[in-house]
């Protein structure tokens, strides 16, 4: 028998409740065990055991754990099948639904409701779950239902354990209420068991109508198996990238970002664009060969996370990236070296520092479902943009010739950029970022499910939810399969749904407006104010899932991240330049344009006629245009210069299509441009201008001629 006495110097109250739990579940004879403290639960009994087969089992999560995290009802780690209860009023309230934050339907009685709810009112209701393994719980998470319909809460509550689900040993009573916020009831001691059973005592009974419903996470630490030798081929490995996993507060961000760039400098820059209203910075990590200069020809890329606080997976992933990208780039990592010096990227890991200062100080389980979503003013951010749709659309319906309609850089209305305009100094910060850098390629990285979606973002009839495509969906659905398609979670054909609407029947990607209406995203303002294509990614069932699970959630996500920064690469790009003639002894020299218009016609379908505006960038004349492969007619112009025109293949390569411009001046620009400088005109222009003035006297003369032989005729008309 293994004395009490001999482990107490060198064990905590952990071990302890280890052993005990060990013991209750592997018991051999009807010796009865004393606790190791009063509080520890000890329910079974047990045969002489060797003490190296407790130290094997325990050693491990002695030394590491240091608290338990949640077993992952809300994140879906824990599966349907390990969930079961004493009896549920019908499918869309089982006990597959009583998972932490779990969100229901618009539609009461749909199959995607808000909280386990028992068929009875009684005080033998349970909710129980498996945890498959012996397992120390710690504590448990409650929250009442999820409806626009019903209140149903549970006040009180009991907690079982069962090592076979047949004997149950009481632990504690809960007292506080399961309202819509969740409540967390920590154990006075941890128990080791397999099984764990909440017993409701007390709810809401709203007169006769009142249901037993919840929501639940469970805390608890699994326990190596003893008598698994091949442990380490069934454990999860996490990640073996070297990285900092763990949630950071603002001034840690700060400080990883700091030690990023001063581990790459030659590559990174860090930079703000703005403040918060409550005075943080808008950090923006810059990854390029050449940081803090626009290279000719090189596409500016960027990811945003952190646009609702309270949904911080992006923010961490970003973190995480910015770390690997600075490794694998020393490392010479040939993939890595290639974006670097190819690409110029720019990560904005916070949005909205202010509502995730709010969720931090809550934690991963206790923040709820809205807590930090809202800026410090509480604005949506993702609903603050200016609505550009509505504009194009009323373009659309009054102009007749659909040839003239564009669809970039349509104008911010001017009520909206006053200093009274409800919106937000953060998404001022984000509209200034996009007007000063031509980005071609973004990704705003959400939480709470599993999708991808793409513009528009807004209904055209303000429906609650409608196909509303660009001109663009082709390449937009392109773009959020590369994304879905490599996630390891989205591309699961067995996954289960997060909440109420089932992604895997759309692979995993929706046009944002099929989803829900939502005016003012910043996908759709990306996508008609510049030449930006952005999507939204929704990362994780759990907005703000713990530590724990970060380097798990990295695996899922690396691969995904990496392949839609390379999808910046696709479609055309080029220089415009002017090629003015100086004078008729000197070169010819080349100008870049820095503002053109490029018209885009898909040569097979003539009426999928595709006509946008873009900027080149400020100084060095480049452009550039996503685009799926195909054949295109490009044609260029530019204030002061004749049109030209070219024919441009798109191919299947995971480069662009190099398309450049050169446009000659018209002749009157051109004589302006030498006269202003005081020069002295080409002969070429010289005989252009005596043609012209030749035109204009032959065009004047006969308009003298015209109108002299009518007034003669009416001369000779009046006389008659």
């Amino acid at each position: 028998m293994i004395q009490a006495g001999f482990y107490s110097a060198k064990f905590t109250l952990q071990f302890k409740t280890h052993i005990n739990g060990y013991l209750s579940q592997h018991c051999l004879c009807k010796k009865r065990i004393q606790s190791f403290s009063s509080g520890i639960l000890v329910s079974s009994y047990f045969a002489p055991l060797p003490s190296n087969v407790m130290l094997k089992m325990v050693k491990k999560s002695l030394l590491t754990i240091s608290e338990c995290p949640p077993l992952g009802l809300e994140s879906l780690k824990v599966k349907d099948a390990q969930l079961r209860a004493s009896s549920y009023k019908r499918r869309g309230l089982g006990p597959h639904r009583g998972r932490l934050n779990i969100q229901s339907g618009l539609e009461d009685g749909d199959v995607y409701d808000g909280a386990w709810c028992a068929q009875y009112r009684d005080k033998n209701q349970w909710l129980e779950v498996d945890a498959q393994r012996l397992t120390r719980f710690t504590g448990v998470i409650l929250q009442g239902r999820n409806s626009i319909w019903s209140w149903d809460v549970v006040h009180t509550y009991k907690v079982q354990f069962s090592n076979d689900s047949l004997v149950w040993k009481p632990c504690m009573n809960g007292t506080e209420e399961a309202v819509k916020t969740p409540v967390l009831a920590l154990f006075n001691t941890s128990t080791v068991a397999r099984y764990i059973r909440i017993n409701p005592q007390t709810w809401y009974e709203n007169g006769t109508q009142g249901d037993i419903c919840l929501r639940a996470e469970v805390l608890g630490c699994t326990l190596p198996d003893p008598n698994n030798i091949y442990a380490w081929q069934t454990e999860a490995t996490g990640s073996r990238d070297k990285l900092d996993f763990r949630h950071h507060n603002y001034k840690e961000m700060r400080k990883l970002m700091k030690s990023v760039n001063e581990a790459c400098p030659d590559i990174t820059r860090i930079y703000s664009i703005g403040k918060s209203y409550a005075g943080l910075k808008l950090y923006v990590m810059e990854i390029s060969d050449n940081p803090g200069k626009h290279e000719l020809g090189e596409p500016e890329f960027r990811y945003v996370a952190g646009m609702h606080g309270n949904e911080v997976l992006g923010r961490e992933l970003l973190l995480n990236l910015m770390q690997f990208m600075c490794q694998e780039y020393k490392r010479g990592d040939q993939r890595i070296v290639r974006l670097v010096k190819e690409t110029r990227i720019h990560l904005l890991p916070s949005m909205n520092p202010d509502g995730y200062e709010m969720a931090f100080k809550k934690g991963s389980e206790l923040s709820g479902w809205a807590l930090g979503r809202y800026s410090h003013e509480w604005i949506d951010m993702n609903h603050n943009f200016a609505d550009l749709n509505s504009g194009m659309w009323t373009a659309i319906e009054l102009e007749t010739d659909q040839s003239k309609l564009i669809n970039h850089y349509f104008p911010i209305p001017e009520q909206y950029t006053s200093e009274e305009a409800f919106v937000a100094s953060e998404t001022r910060a984000v509209i200034n970022w996009m007007q000063n850098i031509p980005f071609v390629l973004s990704a705003n990285l959400h939480g709470g499910e599993l999708v991808v979606t793409y513009p528009y973002d807004m209904t055209r009839d303000w429906a609650p939810r409608e196909h509303t495509p660009t001109p663009d969906e082709s390449f937009f659905r392109w773009l959020a399969t590369a994304y879905a398609s490599t996630n390891r979670v989205m591309s699961n054909p067995d996954r289960r749904p997060c909440h109420n609407k089932d992604f895997l029947r759309y692979n995993n990607i929706i046009n944002g407006a099929d989803w829900h209406n939502v005016p003012g995203s910043m996908n759709d303002f990306s996508y008609l104010h510049t030449n930006c294509f952005e999507v939204t990614v929704e990362l994780s069932c759990d907005k703000f899932p713990h530590a724990s699970e970060l380097p798990i959630e990295w695996e899922n996500n690396k691969e995904s991240l990496l392949i839609y920064m390379e999808q910046v690469h696709r479609g055309i790009k080029g220089v415009v330049l002017s090629q003015p003639l100086i004078s008729a002894f000197t070169h010819f020299t080349l100008h870049m344009i820095t503002y053109i218009t490029v018209f885009i016609y898909y040569c097979h379908f003539l009426w999928n006629k595709n006509v946008f505006i873009i900027p080149s960038s400020v100084a060095d004349g480049d452009y550039w245009r996503l685009l799926n492969p195909g054949e295109y007619k490009v044609t260029v112009s530019a204030e002061g210069y004749l049109p030209s025109s070219r024919t441009c293949q798109v191919m299947y390569d995971h480069y662009p299509t190099i398309c450049d411009f050169r446009l000659t001046k018209v002749p009157k620009q051109r004589l302006k441009d030498i006269l202003a400088k005081g020069g002295k005109l080409p002969k070429d222009l010289q005989l252009r201008l005596r043609q012209l003035r030749l035109r204009k006297l032959r065009v004047t003369t006969k308009a003298m001629n015209q109108r002299r032989a009518a007034a003669a005729t009416a001369k000779q008309a009046k006389r008659v």
